[in-house]
């Protein structure tokens, strides 16, 4: 069965955006978030790496989105950054308690990002992975795992994340070569993110590299849904990249 594809942005409030390149002039900052999600079709939110939100703005984003809209959500830092994983209890509790289930079936995935100083310890990674919940408001969870260090390139850890069922990200970004670019089918979804845009180019990237994302993520969309989103490189272009690749897909 063929998964649903769904490319989108990081976060919806960028200054830059607004007065052309993305926002009409003439768009006021509250309709930000209703007008992005009728332009893609997924965002990843990304404030709540640094903070958390009211259980009224989870509430507020889901009526403001289209109902096949889907966000994905990025974990909190406190999260993450610890020497010692499975001893942060405190930190995934306040992180998950905070409302993502009034997303309800627009919640996609949950995307725990590492920097790059955490290296590989397979006991370390297995007692984080079993502190994440199976379900978020009765619906079953997504996680997917953002390494950045070249030691995760080993078949221990793509073992190991396939055995609780979360998705390797694959994160590609020319101007971090030494972070790893893992394409292993260990989750029945693949959770992209593709930091390569340039802002010479008006959609981010040429229209053959967009062509060969495209047919990377119907590859990937063959044992799943996808969640593809253009983050960071050339922020002002990720939009129409965005954009640019959802026309490719149809």
């Amino acid at each position: 069965m063929t998964g649903t594809i769904r490319a989108g942005i990081g976060g919806w409030t960028y200054e830059p955006w607004r007065g052309g390149p993305f926002y009409p002039d003439d768009l006021k900052q509250k309709d930000e978030l209703k007008y992005a999600s009728r332009h893609v079709t997924s965002i990843e939110i990304n404030g709540t790496y640094y903070s958390t939100f009211k259980p009224n703005s989870w509430q507020k984003w889901h009526a403001e989105t289209p109902d096949d809209f889907v966000f994905s959500v990025k974990a909190s830092r406190y999260c993450t950054n610890r020497k010692v994983l499975s001893e942060n209890n405190d930190s995934l509790e306040k992180f998950l308690s905070q409302g993502l289930e009034a997303l309800g079936a627009k919640l996609g995935a949950i995307n725990w990002q590492f920097m790059a100083t955490k290296k590989f310890d397979p006991v370390d990674f297995e007692g984080f992975l079993k502190l994440l919940p199976k379900e978020i408001g009765g619906r079953p969870a997504r996680h997917a795992l953002e390494v950045r260090s070249p030691t995760f390139a080993t078949q221990e850890f793509y073992d190991l994340a396939a055995q609780y069922g979360a998705a390797i990200v694959y994160a590609e970004d020319d101007e971090e070569p030494t972070w790893p670019c893992i394409d292993q089918p260990t989750a029945d979804f693949t959770y992209a993110r593709l930091m390569s845009s340039r802002e010479s180019e008006p959609t981010g990237m040429t229209s053959d590299d967009l062509d060969a994302i495209a047919k990377r993520a119907q590859a990937w969309a063959k044992r799943g849904d996808v969640y593809a989103y253009f983050i960071a490189g050339a922020k002002v272009r990720n939009p129409a990249a965005a954009m640019a690749l959802i026309e490719k897909l149809k």
